[in-house]
């Protein structure tokens, strides 16, 4: 069973706050979330988590960012590998220290960046993820 993902607005709307508190939340890392596009996505468990309803568990002793760039890459084919890399990081279980992934198109360059934040397991699953998406 997937957990909920919520828009900004709508995490906003149920625990009564302005949209721009929660950018904050998510600026200052209080509320964890994914960037797709320009806008953000938070799972149920974050707002658990905020709200104390659940305790977060002990995040892990470290992180590894990986950044992997695609050159030569087509619109269509950055914003459909975008879709699907951040719904394989949506579709996983929920864990105590989540993936952070974030996407960015150069057009005039026609260059793809994938910038990864993880733990070391997850972010080598998502590189295979990647790879198999990529083509390489």
């Amino acid at each position: 069973m997937s957990e909920e993902v919520y828009t900004v607005e709508q995490f906003a709307e149920r625990l009564k706050l302005h949209p721009k508190t929660v950018l904050r939340f998510i600026r200052e890392g209080r509320v964890r979330a994914v960037k797709v596009g320009k806008s953000y996505r938070i799972l149920r468990s974050e707002m658990e988590a905020l709200t104390g309803a659940a305790p977060r568990e002990r995040p892990t002793a470290f992180r590894v960012t990986s950044i992997v760039d695609m050159p030569d890459v087509n619109p269509e084919f950055a914003q459909r590998l975008a879709r699907q890399v951040t719904s394989a990081r949506i579709g996983q279980e929920p864990r105590p220290d989540p993936m952070h992934i974030d996407v960015a198109y150069d057009p005039a360059r026609r260059h793809l960046k994938v910038v990864i934040v993880g733990s070391p397991a997850d972010t080598a699953s998502m590189l295979q993820i990647l790879q198999a998406l990529g083509g390489g």
